[in-house]
């Protein structure tokens, strides 16, 4: 291909103790064999990426998701012309182990597409609302872990029962605190769990992991705050957000409206506050 029509980009977003995640985008590039010590989980964004793996031929399209064993020798190029884009995370293999409570690394036989629960346990992990929040992190973790675990026939911690004090403690924690983050050690500090225990046991009382359940409750308290007549910009302040334009995106992705929009519905009459 003409050197002209190459393209490279990489972008890191978002890092963390044992865990890197990148987006990239590749056209008349190829990558050679090599190893990585890590899983390497993503999702193809744009066209075909194509790689060998384990003696096989592998084709990934936008959409599908892919998960790589580490130390399995692989290599990587574009399926047609059009070159390829993904999201990806490369994982220290003992975070897996310990998120899952597992003494055998789950490893998943097809690269390619595995279920719907892996791909959105993978999407959710890449593409994380608070990517700098240790809870936001470890709540991806356990997801991640549960489904290739799920995906590779292992039997995992998932079933462990639920105590409803520590989970109790910890969601008081999180109500009392509506105008920021709570850090992973303070929730490990109130109820005794450990870190996983903690993802795991809240999801299972509550529905959600800690940080989701927290930031779906500011976003709650921003509802209220801009219903009430508060500006935006100290709506977002008084709940923890980084500016109104962070507060934004998230209470779109939540509600399906912005900040504006839903204050202008209320007012007008077209919504009721609860």
């Amino acid at each position: 291909m003409d050197r002209v029509n190459r393209v490279s980009r990489m972008q890191e977003t978002g890092q963390a103790p044992g865990l890197e995640r990148m987006a990239a985008f590749f056209r008349g590039h190829a990558f050679s064999p090599h190893r990585h010590d890590t899983y390497a989980v993503g999702i193809t964004l744009a066209g075909v990426q194509c790689f060998s793996y384990r003696g096989a031929r592998h084709r990934s399209g936008a959409g599908q998701a892919f998960v790589l064993h580490p130390d399995e020798l692989h290599d990587g190029r574009q399926g047609d012309d059009r070159g390829f884009g993904y999201r990806i995370a490369y994982l220290d293999p003992m975070l897996i182990a310990r998120a899952g409570g597992l003494t055998t690394l789950p490893f998943v036989r097809d690269p390619v597409g595995g279920t719907p629960e892996l791909k959105r346990a993978i999407a959710a992990l890449l593409t994380a609302d608070d990517p700098a929040s240790e809870t936001c992190v470890n709540d991806g973790l356990v997801a991640l872990a549960d489904a290739l675990a799920r995906a590779a026939g292992l039997t995992f911690a998932g079933s462990v029962a639920v105590d409803g004090c520590a989970v109790g403690m910890i969601r008081e924690l999180l109500m009392s605190r509506l105008d920021g983050r709570v850090r992973l050690a303070e929730l490990e500090a109130c109820s005794g769990l450990s870190r996983w225990q903690i993802a795991r046991q809240f999801r299972a009382a509550y529905g959600v992991g800690p940080h989701r359940f927290h930031l779906l409750r500011r976003l709650d308290r921003v509802r209220a705050l801009i219903v009430g007549g508060q500006d935006l910009a100290e709506a977002a302040l008084a709940t923890g957000f980084a500016d109104q334009a962070h507060m934004s995106r998230q209470f779109r992705a939540v509600f399906g409206l912005s900040p504006g929009e839903w204050r202008g519905l209320t007012r007008a009459g077209g919504l009721t506050q609860d």
